[in-house]
């Protein structure tokens, strides 16, 4: 690991954050704006963005909405995306851009048969996913596909497969199929290489070449010793798996039955218990050794956003040991703060879930149910990683100390 440099050593320039451009959300140096061409569309296109692409610096939509003349972004969260998309004026010939085994392939359809508006969803494949699912109205809409001839190029994010594309590269391939006398698009293509050319150059990161990091690092999160009292450490309970089910499947992901947390620094506790048929099942919530008392009052999942919207801070993080804790919250809706993914540090815990010390920020709290046990080793995790991460700064900042003492002498 990189030894840290001593604040006491460092201007207060190089502490400042880079300038960003305030359109583009990329450093001054990088911006391309000024690049990006003005086309003069003839389909109206809608693009409904996942709240978590908003601020994306590689976020690709941000340019098409730029370029674009007839071009809309409405971003929020999926159930007011919903509420909105719900009560929208579109085109009589308007169909959504998404593949589907009725989805009509754009290249081949008659100039009578393409349509005058459309929809885009903006987003990872999961986002976009969801996005579907919880939107009706998307449902109800004649779907349109692209057959790409060649992969994708956005080679700065990961995609599902070689041919998925950016919603830029498949923005332009729908509209060159659908008004194929527009001019512009293949400027505007240009653009979005340069930017990806620019980010390889410059970018110093290793994991593009999925590199293994050096042996002893421990890659923890400044995060955790910038402000210990913006992390929130979380554990939550999903309803019970059931592969008979036919809710349980991949449109239909199981939902939180159980979720607790505490703010790190001061112990301020979250619970709640959320309505669910895995309540009724005895063998599954024995499992879990909550108490009755535990599982009063019941919140509906609605009631369960509103209350963790409410808990969570706008500078916080929420820490949780695995992925599928945070996948929790996103499924939902209710991923109001970015995740911190304990387990992808490359850090041994040196207490296991089964070791029955409480951490003494959850010293009032007296259950022995699960939840409350994985919280307690999350928390004890996160405090080993500050320990260290503390001791690295300090050792840096001897380290500084002396050699400015030797550059004196």
């Amino acid at each position: 690991m990189a030894t840290s440099t001593s604040s006491s050593n460092v201007s207060a320039t190089d502490t400042e954050p880079p300038t960003r451009c305030h359109v583009c959300f990329r450093p001054q140096r990088l911006c391309f704006c000024e690049l990006i061409p003005k086309v003069a569309n003839q389909t109206d296109v809608l693009i409904m963005q996942h709240r978590r692409e908003r601020s994306h610096p590689f976020n690709t939509a941000r340019i098409v909405n730029q370029s674009l003349q007839k071009c809309e972004v409405i971003v929020a969260y999926n159930h007011e995306l919903a509420e909105r998309f719900a009560t929208m004026q579109l085109s009589n010939n308007v169909g959504l851009l998404y593949p589907g085994n009725d989805a009509k392939l754009l290249s081949d359809l008659r100039p009578s048969e393409r349509p005058e508006q459309l929809v885009v969803i903006d987003g990872t494949w999961h986002h976009a996913k969801t996005l579907f699912r919880d939107i009706p109205r998307l449902q109800t809409l004649p779907r349109y596909r692209l057959a790409p001839s060649e992969p994708g190029r956005y080679r700065i994010r990961r995609e599902p497969n070689e041919h998925a594309l950016s919603t830029l590269e498949a923005t332009v391939a729908a509209l060159s199929a659908i008004e194929p006398e527009t001019t512009g698009f293949d400027r505007l293509v240009d653009v979005f290489d340069r930017m990806i050319a620019d980010q390889i150059g410059f970018t110093k990161s290793n994991w593009r070449q999925n590199e293994t990091r050096r042996r002893g690092s421990a890659n923890v999160p400044r995060v955790l010793t910038e402000n210990i009292n913006n992390i929130v450490v979380a554990y939550g309970e999903q309803e019970r798996g059931n592969a008979a089910d036919e809710s349980m499947n991949s449109n239909n992901p199981p939902a939180p039955l159980y979720w607790n947390a505490v703010r790190m620094g001061t112990g301020e506790f979250f619970r709640c218990a959320i309505q669910s048929n895995s309540l009724s099942d005895e063998p599954f919530m024995n499992r879990l050794r909550l108490t009755p008392d535990e599982l009063q009052p019941l919140a509906s999942m609605d009631e369960f956003r509103n209350r963790w919207r409410t808990f969570i801070r706008p500078d916080d993080r929420v820490a949780v040991f695995h992925r599928s804790t945070a996948k929790l919250l996103e499924d939902v809706q209710a991923d109001f703060s970015p995740s911190i993914v304990l387990k992808a540090i490359n850090l041994n815990p040196q207490t296991r879930e089964s070791d029955p010390r409480t951490p003494a920020i959850l010293a009032d709290q007296t259950s022995d149910s699960r939840p409350l046990r994985r919280l307690a080793w999350a928390v004890r995790f996160v405090e080993e990683l500050v320990a260290i991460k503390t001791t690295e700064v300090s050792a840096s900042d001897i380290a500084s100390r002396s050699q400015k003492q030797i550059t004196r002498s």
